[in-house]
């Protein structure tokens, strides 16, 4: 495998990004990974080199690059707070852009086969993605929000109002027990999603809580609801992808 830890250039600085992909057989198509909440740390990048070794470039940027180079959550009172801080300062309008500069990057990288590409967003990235399949739907061939958090909201630039615009295919896992994103929200959700005329999966991973794919995450960690959304994610870039 090879790996590259790189500064990518947009218009707010330098996006320290994670950058891995196979070492032969390129180019490869490629894999946008959208960080969640606690930041992208070594456990990220673990979660990236799994989907490189079955034959994608994979590209995890650091989303908090216009405040910090680093951070990872620690879980006290003052920890929770700055991550609620950095996340706050987020827009989609701000992650489309970093997107449209990451599609730029790939496009000069000769082991990256930019004409295909999938992404995946965990909790707070679930907006990302959903609103990047949209936005570049003639670039995205697949997308999935992980837990997603701010799927459907009021504010006017909620990915849900953008949906029928995704060309690409679209999964949503969605933990039964979370706060983040309740029950009621994604009910809604797929009932919108229903009229929007898009090729879409929402599936409940039953008993499983937000952050279940996470084996940092202690009791919260479900390994076979993890594993089950590796075996998605997997077959649906093999479907869209390859």
């Amino acid at each position: 495998m090879i790996e590259h830890h790189i500064d990518i250039n947009t218009d707010d600085g330098e996006m320290n990004t994670f950058i891995t992909h196979p070492e032969e057989g390129g180019p490869h198509p490629v894999v946008l990974f959208f960080m969640d909440a606690p930041g992208k740390r070594e456990e990220l990048h673990d979660m990236a080199r799994r989907i490189a070794t079955v034959g994608y470039y994979v590209v995890l940027p650091n989303l908090y690059y216009r405040k910090t180079r680093e951070f990872e959550l620690q879980r006290t009172d003052e920890g929770m707070k700055d991550m609620f801080s950095l996340m706050s300062h987020l827009s989609i309008k701000m992650v489309m852009e970093d997107t449209r500069v990451m599609l730029d990057f790939v496009d000069t990288d000769q082991n990256a086969n930019s004409d295909r590409v999938g992404t995946v967003g965990y909790c707070m990235s679930g907006p990302f993605t959903f609103a990047a399949a949209a936005q570049f739907s003639d670039r995205i061939q697949c997308s999935a929000s992980i837990y997603g958090a701010g799927l459907m909201t009021e504010a006017p630039d909620s990915p849900h109002l953008t949906a029928k615009d995704i060309k690409g295919e679209m999964y949503f896992a969605c933990a039964e027990i979370d706060k983040y994103a309740p029950k009621d929200v994604i009910t809604k959700l797929e009932s919108h999603l229903r009229n929007s005329n898009i090729n879409y999966r929402l599936e409940w991973y039953r008993g499983a809580e937000h952050g279940f794919a996470f084996p940092q995450r202690g009791d919260i960690y479900n390994k076979p609801c993890a594993e089950r959304h590796w075996e998605r994610l997997f077959a649906m870039f093999s479907r869209n992808l390859h």
